[in-house]
């Protein structure tokens, strides 16, 4: 089902292909326990989020969720509850769905608080025992609180997810009723720690595992003797995966580095350099094999109607106006990055 592989006296993941993985498999086989973000290992951790996603992206949505939590009770200094949990981060924000926080007047992190409103995009709602939820305190203030969902206060609906990608990832709508919860951290931690943009450039991780797996499916069935035209979109394959895969190590390797900094900009190229590699990447999958894997192959077809729904957790546009923000506000220099 899974192995471990020593990788520069690491341990990284391994999944073997054709094996039905739950989040539940990896929680209770210990693979979760991922090095923290900026620990000295991140990109060990990212390999681990890839080899996952490139098994199954919904399960990655689920397993990247669930170490996120873990690295969010770590850096706010809580402690998550004991034995087999299998955890959830749902801090998605659109504007009609917000939970409100009740707390004590004097509330510190780890007191006892209540929440009350709806929470979109719950991935995994159905399966996981907590989650860190995201909610708003009675100044308007965004705060996180962990809740346990097996309680009444806690309804998981159907509601709010109709995709044919990422169906299996089951990002449902969960209402809270003055569901009993805990509070971590205190109001805007969850957005100033520096683990909120080193986790979004762990995402990218979890987008090049997809765009892996896929890759990976092309070369396994180019044949015996592929033409020219199989080979060359092989080659643009290897020409999108190569420098995302760069930028991945680089981009562990700053956060390593400097812990404690600000990793926006370094998250927002690597998120951005790997989406439009995966794009390629399926792109060429497609025209490389033709209509018969996409119609026979389960697990390339179901890659292939995945990755597209994920990589749409990126901002698009959005992300490209705000890295192109960073990089015209110094007029004294040009970014680094573009010197050899």
């Amino acid at each position: 089902m899974y192995d471990h592989t020593p990788d520069d006296g690491l341990q990284h993941l391994k999944l073997r292909h054709g094996c039905d993985l739950g989040l539940a498999h990896l929680v209770e086989a210990g693979l979760e326990v991922l090095p923290l973000p900026g620990s000295g290992q991140t990109l060990a951790r990212w390999r681990a989020l890839a080899e996952v996603a490139a098994h199954d992206l919904s399960l990655v949505k689920l397993f990247e969720g669930h170490t996120d939590a873990l690295a969010i009770q770590a850096e706010l200094g809580a402690k998550p509850t004991p034995g087999a949990a299998r955890w959830a981060t749902w801090c998605a924000e659109p504007p009609d769905a917000r939970v409100a926080m009740e707390e004590p007047g004097d509330a510190a992190p780890g007191a006892t608080v209540r929440l009350t409103g709806t929470k979109a995009w719950c991935s995994g709602a159905a399966t996981v025992t907590h989650a860190i939820v995201s909610c708003w305190n009675a100044d308007g203030e965004p705060c996180l609180a962990a809740v346990a969902m097996d309680q009444p206060g806690v309804q998981v609906t159907d509601q709010g997810w109709h995709a044919v990608g990422m169906a299996d990832s089951a990002s449902v709508d969960v209402r809270f009723d003055g569901a009993s919860a805990v509070r971590v951290g205190g109001p805007g931690d969850y957005t100033r720690r520096p683990g909120f943009w080193q986790g979004g450039a762990g995402i990218a991780a979890c987008w090049f595992g997809g765009a892996l797996g896929i890759a990976r499916t092309v070369r396994a069935l180019m044949g015996n003797a592929p033409d020219a035209h199989r080979l060359a979109h092989l080659g643009a394959i290897d020409a999108a995966l190569t420098p995302a895969a760069a930028l991945l190590r680089e981009a562990a390797q700053w956060i390593d580095r400097h812990p404690r900094d600000d990793a926006r900009l370094v998250a927002l190229r690597v998120r951005l350099a790997v989406e439009k590699a995966a794009g390629q990447v399926m792109h060429h999958a497609g025209r490389a094999l033709g209509a018969g894997p996409l119609c026979r192959n389960a697990a390339f077809a179901r890659a292939m109607a995945d990755l597209p729904v994920f990589l749409r957790q990126s901002h698009a546009e959005r992300d490209l106006a705000a890295l192109g923000q960073i990089v015209a506000e110094d007029k004294t220099r040009e970014p680094s990055s573009w010197m050899l």
